[in-house]
C-alpha cells in the first residue's frame, strides 16, 4: 500500500475535473495535450480552455488512464492551472504538481512529469508549433521499452537533481522493464555529475580570479545552485520571449562554463538561430551567472 497523503486520495476518490471541454464562446480556444501510451501503462489527455484577448485559461480536464497518483496528478494540474496565463502556465513544474499534492511517493513521481509534460503539449498546440518540433525524442533513444530518449533523461536529471537509475525510473519509468538500458542510464548520470564537479571547480577558480580582481569577492555558487540559476533564468526570462515567435528552448547540460541547449520551434529552423544563441541566450547568462558563459545548440 502506498502512503499517499489526504490530498491525493481526496483528488483520486473524487476528481472535480475529469472529461473533456465542449462548451466555448467566441473568442475562446480549446487545445489538447496527450502523452503516454495505454500500452506503458499511463496515458494522459489534457483539454485546455484559453481566453484569446487575454492568453488565460479559463477552464482544465483531463482524461487519464493510470493509478491514483496518475488521476491525482492530473486533477491538481488542472487546479494549478485554471486562471493562470498561458505564458505563466509555462513554467509550471513537475514538483509543483507533487508538492500541491502534499508529496508523492518517490516510485510515483512519473505521474506528476506526465502532467509537466502534457501541459506543454497543450501549450505548443495552442501556439501552432508541430509536436514533432518540440519533443526532445529526436536525441538516441535509450530505453526501447518506454520510449524515452537521452535529452529526456538528461531533462529530468537536471530539472529534479536525480542521482541514481532508479530515481530516473520513478521520474520517467526508463529502465522499468527490461532493465538493459540501466547501465546506459548510469552513464548518463555518471556524465551529469561529472560535470557538475568540473563546474564546481570551473565556477571557484573564475569567481577566485574577479575576486582578486576587484577585491569584493562575489558571492560563490556551488554547481547545483549554477544549475539551478541557470534553468531558472531560462524559464522565467527567456522562455516566454522566444515564446512570442513560436520558439522555445530547453537546458541540455551544463559542463562548467558551456551550456549546451536544445532550440526548439521556430528557433530550431530560424536563419537568426545564431543571434538568438549569442544575444538572447549567451548575453543573458553571462549577464546574470558568469561573463565566461558559452551557449552551444545541440
Amino acid at each position: 500500500m502506498w502512503d499517499y497523503t489526504e490530498k491525493v486520495m481526496e483528488y483520486f476518490q473524487n476528481p472535480r475535473n475529469q472529461g473533456t471541454i465542449t462548451d466555448t464562446t467566441e473568442g475562446e480556444k480549446v487545445v489538447t495535450g496527450e502523452v503516454g501510451s495505454i500500452a506503458c501503462g499511463d496515458a494522459l489527455r489534457l483539454h485546455l480552455k484559453i481566453d484569446e484577448a487575454t492568453q488565460t485559461i479559463t477552464d482544465a480536464r483531463f482524461q487519464t488512464f493510470g493509478c491514483a497518483s496518475a488521476i491525482a496528478s492530473s486533477e491538481a494540474l488542472t487546479e494549478l492551472l485554471k486562471g493562470k496565463k498561458v505564458e505563466e502556465a509555462m513554467q509550471l513544474t513537475n514538483r509543483q504538481i507533487a508538492e500541491y499534492l502534499g508529496g508523492l511517493p518517490e516510485e510515483k513521481m512519473h505521474c506528476s512529469v506526465m502532467g509537466q509534460e502534457a501541459l506543454e503539449a497543450a501549450i505548443y498546440t495552442y501556439k501552432g508549433i508541430p509536436i514533432e518540433t518540440h519533443e526532445e525524442d529526436d536525441g538516441r533513444l535509450v530505453c526501447s521499452c518506454f520510449g524515452i530518449s537521452e535529452p529526456r533523461i538528461r531533462r529530468i536529471i537536471l530539472e529534479n537533481n536525480l542521482e541514481t537509475a532508479e530515481q530516473v525510473t520513478n521520474y520517467v519509468k526508463a529502465g522499468g522493464g527490461c532493465g538493459s538500458c540501466l547501465a546506459d542510464i548510469d552513464d548518463i548520470l555518471i556524465e551529469v555529475s561529472e560535470a557538475r564537479i568540473a563546474g564546481i571547480s570551473s565556477s571557484s577558480a573564475s569567481q577566485a580570479a574577479s575576486a582578486t580582481a576587484t577585491l569584493a569577492p562575489p558571492k560563490v555558487l556551488t554547481n547545483l545552485q549554477k544549475i539551478t540559476l541557470i534553468q531558472q533564468i531560462i524559464t522565467e526570462q527567456i522562455k516566454p520571449v522566444l515564446a512570442q515567435d513560436g520558439g522555445s528552448v530547453e537546458l541540455f547540460d551544463v559542463d562548467g562554463d558551456n551550456v549546451k541547449v536544445i532550440l526548439k520551434g521556430a528557433c530550431s529552423s530560424c536563419a537568426s538561430s545564431t543571434e538568438t544563441l549569442k544575444i538572447a541566450i549567451e548575453g543573458t547568462l553571462r549577464q546574470q551567472v558568469s561573463p565566461n558563459i558559452i551557449v552551444e545548440s545541440v
